[in-house]
């Protein structure tokens, strides 16, 4: 059986909202993470953060300990660090009974060799994963995610989004229902 449930699609096609509504719909404990790119500074630069799934926005402390990277437009730089410690960790803290979400998984993480292995395990275990992945079919990683057994990827479009969100909470219903 599928466990998790994996939301692929292009920048503003809704992933981050299909997954607030899921997390809804599941009702349980949330674990993991989310990444939130900031507006851009004076120069163009856009600052990206991560930040507990469980957090709420207000809650949020964006800082150089917490900064993934930086992208313009045309450049990104990543700081693979930040998400080997504090992305691995806030993975790791999922407990039975919980969700594990992952908002986004992209390219930026490519060189992060013990969040990838805290990523795999996750998606190896028994937690339901619900994730947004990032369509690029250039990067290893994402493919590999995107090819995993006990996943379920589910491609959103702005055409789609609407009648996706319908049957994805039907079936975080399903889920919860079952496992009570």
């Amino acid at each position: 059986m599928k466990r998790h449930i994996l939301i692929a699609g292009e920048r503003g096609a809704g992933k981050s909202t299909l997954i607030k509504s899921l997390q809804k719909a599941l009702g349980r404990p949330v674990y993991g993470f989310r990444t939130v790119r900031e507006k851009a500074d004076a120069e163009g630069v856009h600052p990206i953060y991560i930040h507990r799934a469980s957090d709420c926005r207000e809650d949020y402390a964006s800082g150089p300990e917490n900064r993934i990277g930086i992208c313009d437009g045309s450049r990104h730089d990543a700081n693979s660090a930040v998400f080997d410690t504090l992305g691995a960790a806030y993975i790791a803290e999922a407990q039975p009974g919980g969700v594990i979400i992952m908002d986004e998984l992209g390219f930026m993480e490519k060189d992060a060799e013990i969040f990838k292995k805290a990523v795999f395990s996750a998606l190896d275990g028994d937690i339901p994963v619900i994730a947004a992945v990032k369509a690029r079919q250039d990067i290893g990683f994402l493919k590999e995610v995107r090819a995993h057994p006990k996943a379920e990827v589910y491609t959103l479009t702005p055409q789609n989004r609407d009648v996706l969100a319908e049957q994805l909470c039907k079936k975080a219903v399903e889920w919860r229902e079952k496992e009570k």
